[in-house]
């Protein structure tokens, strides 16, 4: 703030994120140097090794906690996947992103978001999804909705259904960042590493679920593209058997990066 202040007496003005990316204009010239905050260093317990993250260059994905998955009345209820197992993770979230949003780290909303004519949808991607060839697959209409769904597109993960939206309970806030996906990873053919990159984020934690799918994928993705990677275990779950779960939790910590628990985060941000 103080710097942002500063450029202001001076007459300059921030294009971009000031805290972030940006240039600095004055009527006489533009700044391109991009001077850096100074590091806020958090100290965590992790597997398999204790790590320190930069908070001015992190931020947090939660991935696919949306109504289809997770809500009453949405399409795994509709499937009779159990559902209720994903309420767990409301708790531990809420704490995580409530403790960032402080730490002014961006949060960012990975989900389905399936296009309502299916344009760009491989067969190979549908039948993930459909695998019967007359069910309820991606952006197909759901009979049945809940009444809080209103007059909603009602297609399954349709993008600006309420299938698609962030469950309540988890207090999305209209400063946080949506980016929505078609593909089990949040990178391919999304906006995502853009928006990351003109965030100057290197570090990204990871909540949601399917552990072992899409979140999973995003995480791995996410590496390949040089981002540091942490895998908020009890902020993340899975309606696969729990081998799954342990095997992504293995893959995490031996190719990919750390895991780390709510609690240890919370308490490592915290202003001391």
């Amino acid at each position: 703030m103080a710097n942002e202040q500063s450029d202001l007496a001076k007459g300059w003005v921030a294009l971009g994120d000031p805290r972030r990316d940006h240039y600095r204009l004055s009527d006489s010239a533009v700044d391109l140097s991009r001077p850096s905050n100074a590091p806020a260093i958090a100290s965590l317990r992790a597997e398999p090794q204790n790590i320190l993250v930069d908070l001015n260059t992190s931020a947090l994905l939660v991935v696919d906690m949306q109504n289809d998955f997770c809500s009453r009345g949405g399409w795994f209820d509709s499937l009779g996947a159990p559902v209720s197992g994903f309420t767990k993770l409301y708790e531990p979230i809420g704490r995580v992103t409530k403790a960032l949003r402080a730490c002014r780290v961006p949060i960012v909303w990975v989900n389905w978001g399936v296009r309502a004519d299916k344009a760009n949808l491989s067969p190979a991607t549908r039948y993930a999804f459909n695998r019967v060839g007359c069910g309820v697959g991606l952006a197909d209409p759901m009979n049945k909705r809940p009444p809080q769904a209103g007059n909603s597109p009602n297609g399954v993960l349709q993008k600006d259904a309420w299938g698609a939206a962030v469950v309540d309970e988890l207090a999305a806030q209209p400063s946080d960042i949506f980016v929505d996906k078609h593909r089990i990873s949040g990178f391919w053919d999304t906006p995502l590493d853009s928006i990351l990159r003109n965030l100057r984020v290197k570090t990204l934690f990871f909540a949601g679920i399917n552990a072992d799918h899409c979140v999973l994928a995003t995480l791995m993705d996410a590496n390949f593209y040089g981002y540091d990677t942490i895998l908020l275990e009890d902020c993340t779950a899975t309606s696969s058997p729990d081998f799954c779960m342990q095997a992504t939790l293995h893959n995490v910590r031996f190719c990919f990066g750390f895991t780390v628990q709510s609690d240890d985060l919370v308490k490592g941000v915290r202003p001391a």
